[in-house]
């Protein structure tokens, strides 16, 4: 597994972006942790690697409070800003091998679209930590099909042609075998939802951008990547947006003892 210096950080450049163009996670996953993994409503959870606050929503709208613990000084501060509404909310600047939450604080810990940045090992031992007794854990990835239709299969090939460390990154998310061998024998329950994005050009510029493999202005690969956007953008939209459709998958159950 390739190495990422400073992975924390990797996002700093790309937060308006993150904000406005990155998906949501689908309903269903509070609804499939409360009726089949067994979530008490309103149990008190903790979304590391919170971001700016996409998957935090998800729970408060559902009745949770939750605390996003989040390294990076400029998404906490957007999702501080997005979700200041939330009684439920509150934020820290913690990591997932050091949240700085108390132990046995939460009942459900969350890690979306972030796990993949942690170290495995220090993680757990610090899940353990800050989980209540039988507390559950849910790791999420919204995973974008790479083929099914002209755009997706073509923006796929864009990816791997333009992009900086697209094939590292994809390589660390997670799957049945690793979210197996992470839980082992306290792996629960398996979550597999549907979720998509309707995009204008604009939009789909911008969830782009949002990706920290995306060559940024002044690379050399940058120009050349909108310009391949723009012609498969024209090439594929329907009613002046295309859709990126997307698997979210969710891997639920228990700390390992420690």
């Amino acid at each position: 597994m390739p190495t990422f210096a400073n992975s924390t950080q990797r996002f700093s450049d790309r937060v308006a972006d993150y904000v406005k163009f990155r998906p949501t996670y689908p309903r269903e996953i509070v609804t499939f942790l409360h009726d089949t993994c067994g979530l008490a409503p309103g149990a008190r959870v903790a979304d590391i690697g919170a971001g700016t606050g996409i998957s935090a929503k998800v729970f408060l709208d559902a009745g949770h409070p939750v605390v996003a613990v989040e390294p990076n000084d400029a998404m906490r501060a957007s999702a501080d800003a997005w979700l200041a509404s939330y009684d439920g909310f509150s934020s820290v600047a913690g990591t997932a091998e050091a949240t700085t939450l108390a132990d046995a604080s939460v009942e459900l810990v969350i890690a979306a679209q972030a796990f993949h940045w942690f170290d495995p090992v220090t993680t757990r031992r610090e899940f353990a930590r800050i989980l209540k007794p039988r507390g559950l854990i849910a790791l999420m990835w919204n995973s974008r099909l790479l083929d099914g239709s002209p755009f997706l299969s073509d923006y796929e090939a864009l990816l791997q042609h333009y992009s900086t460390d697209y094939q590292a990154v994809a390589e660390r998310y997670g799957d049945d075998q690793s979210m197996a061998a992470w839980f082992g024998s306290e792996f629960a329950h398996k979550g597999c939802f549907a979720n998509a994005q309707s995009l204008d050009f604009d939009g789909l510029k911008g969830r782009l951008m949002s990706s920290s493999y995306a060559p940024k202005q002044g690379h050399p690969n940058h120009e050349p990547m909108l310009d391949a956007l723009r012609d498969l953008f024209d090439r594929t939209q329907h009613d002046g947006s295309v859709e990126i459709a997307y698997e979210t998958r969710v891997y639920v159950g228990y700390a390992a003892a420690v």
